[in-house]
């Protein structure tokens, strides 16, 4: 649930509260329903940093909601926060969630952090009713979302925005459930798929190394998703310290053509490999989209990752890292060159993009 601004956004001016209403799917990555957005505002208050995104609590959780979320932004990086809530009917007394926004005050307050603006929505669609909760002259339509300059500079990025937060997890689920069955069976008879009598350590790093460079091959012929044996034998390839490293160092730098052909494969490699094997995959995936700037799938890989294998370690740290919006500048240290083993990659002849860098974008 946390997050930043994608590339390009430190150029988009948003001139008022409908822009902003309307930019949300494209901070965030997917349309925000029945959910609290706070906006935070880095010193002196003119770009936004930090992004949470949570479902609207009932009445008895609002307190405690407010109380866990608003000190996230009680940092020398932050001075205040937009609050924008989306969901539900106003009354003859004005917007919705009034007594929510009464507990988020009352905690910024307590944190001495501004409160910029208090905004809601009814959805973000075309035509859905806004208003502002301090200016009963504040308010109007959402204009379309596609038209906004968010839009503009993410599209340009190459960024996709999904219809509901739903829909974006749906892509890390199985491609087959009885595929992960059988996977997982042949990979409890035979955990080392690579190795064979008479091969050292390093002929089965070799093995390794050729068995993730055929798959990013097959990736770049179109060739599918890989068969039960090819998926096994990667299965036991991403376990080796050298090719964990190596497939880290492929996310930086971010924004180029063989970092978005890294994704792809990772996100393959999650919807084939069983758990725990999965992990590896999955921390890939959440790495590389947390450096190039997709903080939604970032923490939905992050966490799929940990479900896979409760004790990896790395992802535990880095879904610890992304929960707390950590700056992704941060964690370039992960990509250890120094250790990578070379999985002998030229980049994919398809031109790089020409997004810049930045900070990622929203969670949940």
């Amino acid at each position: 649930m946390t997050t930043s601004t994608p590339p390009g956004i430190s150029r988009a001016t948003l001139r008022n509260p409908a822009d902003l209403i309307a930019s949300l799917p494209y901070l965030l990555g997917f349309r925000p329903a029945d959910s609290l957005v706070l906006l935070g505002h880095r010193v002196p208050g003119t770009t936004i940093g930090l992004m949470l995104r949570a479902d609207l609590p009932p009445r008895e959780l609002q307190a405690e909601q407010a109380d866990a979320l608003i000190p996230r932004f009680a940092d020398r990086e932050h001075n205040g926060v937009t609050v924008v809530l989306v969901g539900g009917s106003p009354d003859e007394n004005g917007p919705p969630h009034r007594e929510f926004l009464a507990e988020l005050r009352r905690v910024l307050a307590r944190h001495n952090l501004r409160l910029f603006h208090a905004l809601w929505a009814a959805e973000i669609e075309p035509g859905a009713p806004w208003s502002c909760y301090l200016d009963p002259d504040c308010g109007g339509v959402v204009p379309d979302p596609q038209e906004t300059v968010i839009a503009a500079a993410t599209t340009e990025a190459g960024f996709v925005v999904f219809r509901s937060r739903e829909e974006l997890a749906a892509v890390l689920e199985p491609r087959s459930p009885e595929a992960i069955t059988r996977r997982a069976d042949l990979l409890a008879s035979c955990p080392e798929p690579l190795y064979s009598p008479g091969m050292s350590q390093g002929d089965v790093l070799d093995a390794a190394v050729t068995e993730l460079r055929d798959a990013f091959l097959r990736q770049r012929r179109g060739a599918g998703p890989p068969d039960d044996d090819q998926a096994v034998r990667l299965a036991h390839a991403l376990m080796f310290t050298p090719i964990r490293d190596a497939c880290m160092a492929l996310a930086v730098p971010p924004h180029t053509a063989l970092t978005r052909e890294a994704e792809e494969v990772w996100l393959t490699l999650v919807r084939e490999l069983p758990p725990p094997h999965r992990a590896e995959a999955a921390l890939y995936l959440g790495y590389t989209a947390l450096m190039r700037g997709e903080g939604a799938l970032a923490g939905m890989a992050l966490a799929n990752a940990v479900e896979a294998d409760p004790d990896h370690m790395v992802a535990q740290l880095l879904q610890t890292a992304w929960n707390i919006g950590m700056d992704p500048a941060k964690l370039t240290g992960l990509a250890d060159f120094s250790t990578a083993a070379d999985l002998g990659l030229p980049p994919p002849s398809e031109p790089e993009s020409a997004a810049e860098p930045g900070p990622p974008r929203g969670m949940r």
